[in-house]
């Protein structure tokens, strides 16, 4: 599908990725509709790609369809937005797992079906869901977050095959670890030692990417870290005794430790 000249609607806007996607969307021609709940900082994103604004907490059901009704125009859904849902599932309260779920989760699965009901309709369209390698490997101590990220990959690769023929594609975009934007910028914590990163660019070329040739699933990730989540998604009691022996739980404990100071 051809980006130039088509309604994109981004989610997750005023996060570094966010506006990676927001500035390569632009660069592509797009008419972008950029959503984040907090306003002061969406302003900055849409300003700086003359993009429209509509303010939303997807944690809120009501702003969800709202935001639906607000874009059913969009040609192209970029569901970018998620909580880093990071720490044991027992420090969690309720209303922290409620809020986890419905932005990493619900709110996605609901924008898709409502903003596909009308991309059907018209013969095209197209829906991103920018997951994680978490959607294919577990982790200690990311129980919830994975919990939402293989939610996504499941409801990606189900919807993808429900729609077709429909002249409306359904890709997943799964991120490895970043750097300069997402958890490990927003916490200070640093990714394991000899896994190797990749930039907000590259998360962005890979949307472009899912877009254009309708791909299933892009893994924006270095070979090694793909072949690993690979095997992991496998051979889970593999992965397990493979993890306890680096420093991946050490990595985690950072932005566990970030998240909580900030609680």
């Amino acid at each position: 599908m051809d980006i130039s000249g088509s309604n994109v609607l981004l989610t997750g806007a005023t996060g570094g990725i966010g506006a990676a996607l927001a500035a390569r969307m632009t660069a592509q021609g797009a008419r972008l509709t950029v959503t984040g709940r907090r306003e002061e900082a969406l302003k900055a994103t849409a300003d700086a790609c003359g993009a429209r604004t509509v303010v939303a907490d997807l944690a809120v059901r009501s702003d969800v369809v709202h935001l639906a009704e607000s874009c059913a125009e969009a040609d192209i859904l970029v569901a970018n937005a998620a909580l880093p849902a990071s720490g044991d599932l027992l420090d969690y309260a309720e209303d922290q797992l409620d809020r986890a779920l419905d932005v990493n989760l619900r709110a996605p699965v609901l924008l898709s079906r409502l903003l596909a009901e009308h991309m059907v309709a018209r013969g095209r369209g197209h829906i991103v869901l920018v997951g994680s390698l978490s959607g294919k490997a577990a982790t200690k101590s990311t129980s919830l977050y994975n919990a939402t990220k293989f939610g996504l990959r499941g409801f990606a690769l189900a919807l993808r095959q429900e729609l077709r023929g429909t002249g409306v594609g359904v890709s997943l975009v799964q991120p490895g670890f970043v750097r300069d934007a997402g958890m490990f910028a927003a916490t200070g914590a640093t990714p394991p030692n000899g896994i190797r990163t990749v930039t907000p660019g590259q998360v962005a070329d890979g949307v472009v990417r899912a877009v254009r040739r309708d791909r299933c699933e892009v893994n924006v990730a270095p070979l090694e870290l793909r072949l690993l989540s690979a095997i992991a998604g496998q051979f889970p009691g593999f992965a397990e005794r493979v993890q306890a022996r680096t420093d991946v739980d050490g990595s985690v404990r950072q932005i566990v430790e970030a998240q909580r100071s900030r609680r």
